[in-house]
């Protein structure tokens, strides 16, 4: 266990419905962390195959005090198995303990365990308390923050959901010493997307401790996870379930999307197609005019430092534009993309397919 340093709160402010992020080291096993939350006799964890070996047994030892009985589920791991099969696993427990409304749902996991795992909070008895405990940093930057809740379809990602938000969110840094390289770059991916949104003053500081990221410095760490948290707590707060600004959130996401269904859910991990997305939709702000070729080069740069995919995969145009009219964005058919109107401000609009074509066409050139 790591002796705690400077735990960070980030306040998400909405009303009877605000909770707070909590960020630092040792958080899971610190008494502090599990307090005040509603009073219930039963806990149930929900995890996967992957980090429930690892983190399972501390996080039942921790809840133990506050909670008569800590069951624990676990899931299979893995984008692919985001859909109804694996969100009934967690259904079949509840109801075969006989859980009752106040139950509290533990998330530990990346984003497919807090995504389903708030989804069923939402559906059972028509709402549980649940708590996010998120081990990836992908998870611990965008996906437990703000109360999306989503199962994936297979024509389409994340768009069977619900909002629904968390009693807390709790970033344990610890946990990311043992995530996979791989999905360290995925979760890179959300932390650069704040800086051309919403700070660029963001950007240069990733840039310069992008090397101490990737080596998990817990100080830089720290800070990212932090100012990415404050970002979108910023968004959220102004529009909870994204019926304008926070749209902004998902810069490079329309591009990226497709990527994932067009190749198979789980082939890409989501912050390798958000990283290339990102490209994209950069490109396409620069054709219409927004921003120039320095900026694009920049972010692809710093892309692909963080050991992200910057072209696409060979799908087709028409393939792409199938998929990216099944986006949550798209209205009577026209697709719509997040792009940057200039540095550190975005915007949402429709573009031609014509376009489209164009964009995808160079973006998934060798």
């Amino acid at each position: 266990m790591t002796t705690p340093f400077s735990t960070a709160a980030v306040h998400i402010d909405l009303g009877d419905r605000s909770y707070p992020i909590l960020i630092g080291q040792g958080l899971l096993d610190t008494p502090s962390t599990w307090t005040d939350l509603p009073k219930a006799s039963t806990a149930l964890i929900v995890t996967n195959t992957t980090v429930g070996p690892l983190y399972a047994h501390r996080l039942q030892t921790a809840l133990s005090t506050h909670y008569k009985r800590v069951r624990c589920v676990v899931l299979p791991d893995g984008e692919s198995h985001k859909d109804w099969a694996t969100l009934n696993l967690i259904f079949d427990e509840l109801l075969g303990q006989g859980a009752d409304r106040k139950t509290v749902l533990f998330a530990l996991g990346g984003g497919v365990v807090g995504d389903m795992t708030g989804f069923a909070a939402a559906c059972y008895m028509r709402g549980v308390p649940f708590v996010q405990v998120p081990t990836t940093l992908l998870a611990q930057v965008d996906s437990s923050v703000g109360g999306k809740t989503a199962i994936n379809h297979p024509m389409g990602k994340n768009m069977i959901g619900a909002f629904y938000q968390p009693q807390r969110v709790v970033c344990d840094l610890d946990t990311l010493q043992t995530l996979p390289q791989r999905e360290m770059s995925a979760g890179l991916a959300e932390i650069i997307k704040y800086g051309p949104i919403a700070d660029m003053v963001f950007l240069d500081w990733i840039e310069a401790h992008l090397d101490a990221l990737l080596a998990r410095d817990p100080q830089a760490l720290a800070h990212a996870v932090r100012r990415s948290c404050e970002i979108k707590a910023w968004v959220v707060a102004q529009d909870e379930r994204e019926g304008g600004v926070r749209a902004i959130l998902n810069f490079g996401h329309t591009f990226g999307h497709a990527i994932e269904a067009g190749l198979g859910f789980g082939v890409w991990l989501h912050g390798e197609a958000v990283g290339c997305g990102m490209v994209m939709a950069a490109n396409l702000s620069q054709r219409l005019g927004w921003v120039d070729e320095a900026f694009v080069r920049r972010l692809t740069t710093l892309i692909a430092r963080a050991g992200l995919p910057t072209a696409g995969p060979q799908l087709g145009a028409q393939a792409y534009l199938h998929h990216m009219r099944v986006d949550k964005k798209a209205e009577a058919g026209e697709i719509k993309c997040v792009l940057i109107e200039s540095p550190g401000r975005a915007t949402v609009r429709a573009v031609p397919d014509a376009v489209l074509v164009q964009v995808i066409d160079a973006g998934c050139a060798a």
